[in-house]
């Protein structure tokens, strides 16, 4: 277990080496909640198009608990696990970039979870009816988990097991979407 928590280590010193200060505001920005609302309400409106109203609003629902599940649960894990962010370690404090600082624990990421979440559902709701949209948001749940490391606030495995279990629970939540949806499709 050393010799991977080393290796962690080593990757997000390279990741996190690679930035600059010029780009530090366009990765708090990616990183950033409110920044997103504009494909929020494109995402929306790409539901709307594509399914009826009343099973927009199961989708909605869905989402929100989605997304509240997997934030709580990467909580539990936080303080559970309890390993420091990155800037909170005192052996990487002189060798990495701190842009950003978070709470104290980073096991696992909630951004990556949520996004990843966000991105499995929509897929699996949406990959019949727009084939490229799967790509694209997946692309776009990356480069906001990439975020977290070039800020200085997780190690690439927090990354890597927020992205499995938002996967995960985007991938569950889905089913159970579909199933309700196609429940009130064959009982109106």
């Amino acid at each position: 277990m050393e010799e991977i928590i080393q290796e962690d280590k080593d990757l997000f010193l390279y990741l996190n080496n690679l930035g600059d200060t010029p780009f530090d505001q366009f990765w708090m920005m990616i990183s950033a909640t409110w920044i997103w609302v504009p494909l929020y309400v494109i995402l929306c409106y790409l539901l709307y198009k594509n399914f009826k109203l009343r099973s927009l609003l199961y989708i909605l629902l869905f989402i929100a608990i989605g997304v509240t599940v997997s934030d709580q649960v990467s909580g539990i894990f936080k303080y559970g696990v309890a390993r420091l962010r990155p800037c909170h370690d005192p052996s990487l404090q002189n060798v990495m970039r701190i842009v950003k600082c978070g709470g104290q624990y980073g096991f696992y990421s909630a951004h990556a979870s949520n996004t990843f979440f966000l991105a499995s559902y929509l897929s699996f709701l949406l990959k019949d009816k727009l084939k490229w949209f799967p790509y694209a948001i997946f692309v776009w749940a990356a480069v906001v988990a990439y975020s977290r490391i070039y800020l200085g606030v997780h190690f690439p495995i927090d990354i890597l097991v927020g992205a499995f279990v938002g996967t995960l629970l985007g991938g569950l939540f889905a089913m159970l979407a579909k199933k309700v949806i196609n429940k009130q499709t064959i009982n109106p």
